[in-house]
């Protein structure tokens, strides 16, 4: 099949699917799985894209990728932006240099959809400043605000705000998260790179200043109420 016939039986443009063949673009889980459709072959384009996609993202964030697509609980604590997982892609896109990044950041999402294994319980708690820190256009933010309220309407998802201050927190952004196992797992976020730990003592503190910045947060309802005051406020 030409790349042209193909393009116009999976709805994408040719000038796309050449760049795909010849490794100039990352395919999106969708991609793959149109094609599969369309070439009739049973799925493994779909079940090969994950090794893809690994190569999306940089080398030192590979082992942490693995522990957020297996883990069954993420707690996340965000002082600076809104966490990857809940991020809109014109969000994403104002943050990242590339179009292949926001792709890789948008398809972690998809660990949010699954229906098997379950999707991984989702804590986020958020430092208000990140309410109010223009990353792109109003419309942006906007968009991005109203996705959170929308996001948190899930069960297995929850956003929580900790009012500005001066708090624990403030030295940086971390996730734990807990593996099919059981295994805590952290990971830090620093200028240059993320880093991987699973050394008690490092799990300990985490723990600890999760713990000690949720008891400054507000509770679900309010920050979701306040969230809502920020888009009318702010970001209309």
């Amino acid at each position: 099949m030409s790349q042209e016939a193909l393009a116009n039986k999976i709805n994408y443009g040719s000038s796309l699917v050449g760049m795909i063949e010849t490794a100039q673009r990352m395919p999106t889980m969708e991609f793959a799985a149109a094609c599969d459709e369309a070439l009739e072959t049973d799925g493994v384009l779909g079940r090969l894209w994950p090794l893809v996609s690994r190569e999306r993202h940089p080398s030192w964030f590979a082992p942490w990728r693995e522990i957020e697509q297996e883990a069954t609980s993420l707690r996340t604590w965000q002082p600076l932006v809104v966490p990857g997982l809940l991020q809109t892609p014109d969000y994403a896109r104002a943050l990242l240099r590339s179009e292949d990044a926001v792709a890789a950041r948008i398809e972690r999402q998809e660990i949010l959809k699954r229906e098997n294994p379950a999707p991984p319980t989702l804590r986020c708690v958020l430092d208000e400043s990140v309410l109010l820190r223009p990353v792109g256009s109003i419309e942006i933010m906007r968009a991005q605000l109203e996705k959170l309220v929308k996001d948190a309407e899930n069960p297995r998802t929850s956003v929580q705000i900790v009012p500005m201050g001066v708090h624990p927190g403030l030295q940086g952004g971390f996730v734990l998260a807990t593996t099919p196992t059981g295994a805590a797992v952290g990971y830090l976020e620093t200028a240059a790179r993320g880093q991987v730990t699973t050394h008690p003592d490092d799990l300990n503190v985490l723990n600890e200043v999760y713990e000690e910045i949720r008891t400054e947060a507000l509770s679900r309802s309010d920050s979701l109420a306040l969230i809502t005051r920020t888009v009318e406020r702010t970001w209309t």
